[in-house]
């Protein structure tokens, strides 16, 4: 897979197609939105829903931890969809398994008890000021601070020479922020209209382009 590195507040990020970015001074790992538990909660309501996507999130994690080796993982915000089900046990082990530090910035869906983390040693905050940087979950502009979130699920619509076209995630980048793609594979995109001066960070299946706004079009594989 093909990643991208770009500049924030002169500390350098590795944007990964799975929608993640790795601080690489810090050596942590951002993560926005997985949104555990959801495929489990649907399943539970009568949707038609593969149970093997339970664990997609599960390997899609193991395989970037195994692809960074961070120290730290932030998630920024609604780590999981709803209250405990089984897939908090799926997610006990892989804490375990990781055994460096977590924390979570919550996020309007985690309603699971902060005590619950704590016993299992996930630090939960509600944000993080960190070097210049604040994590949250919302969106947020605040001095001269740089913001990274998560929350919106930003997703682009891309078109091709032949009309067709094609939605996929994206990092959406603003003066002072960063919006991150959910990672969660069963989440949904925001279509957002990006203003002239923003930056945008497709991912595709195998890597992340910086798509030009002020092209009406972008050309697009058969």
């Amino acid at each position: 897979m093909k990643t991208l590195k770009i500049n924030c507040n002169n500390q350098s990020f590795i944007l990964h197609p799975f929608g993640v970015a790795f601080w690489e001074d810090k050596e942590m790992l951002l993560i926005a939105d997985v949104h555990l538990g959801k495929v489990t909660h649907f399943r539970k309501h009568g949707s038609a829903v593969p149970q093997a996507s339970i664990y997609h999130n599960f390997e899609q994690l193991s395989v970037i931890t195994d692809y960074f080796n961070p120290k730290t993982i932030c998630f920024l915000g609604d780590l999981f969809h709803s209250y405990v089900n089984n897939e908090w046990i799926l997610f006990k082990d892989w804490v375990k398994k990781f055994n460096r530090e977590i924390v979570l910035i919550s996020g309007n869906h985690d309603v699971i008890a902060t005590s619950m983390y704590e016993e299992i040693n996930v630090i939960v905050k509600k944000e993080w000021l960190i070097n210049g940087f604040l994590l949250t979950h919302y969106p947020e502009s605040r001095n001269d601070l740089f913001n990274f979130s998560g929350h919106i699920h930003p997703g682009i619509r891309l078109q091709g020479l032949g009309k067709q076209s094609l939605k996929v995630s994206c990092f959406l980048r603003k003066k002072q922020q960063m919006i991150f793609p959910a990672f969660g594979n069963f989440t949904g995109k925001f279509i957002i209209k990006p203003d002239p001066t923003d930056q945008v960070y497709v991912n595709t299946n195998e890597e992340v382009i910086e798509i030009e706004l002020n092209s009406a079009r972008m050309n697009l594989k058969e």
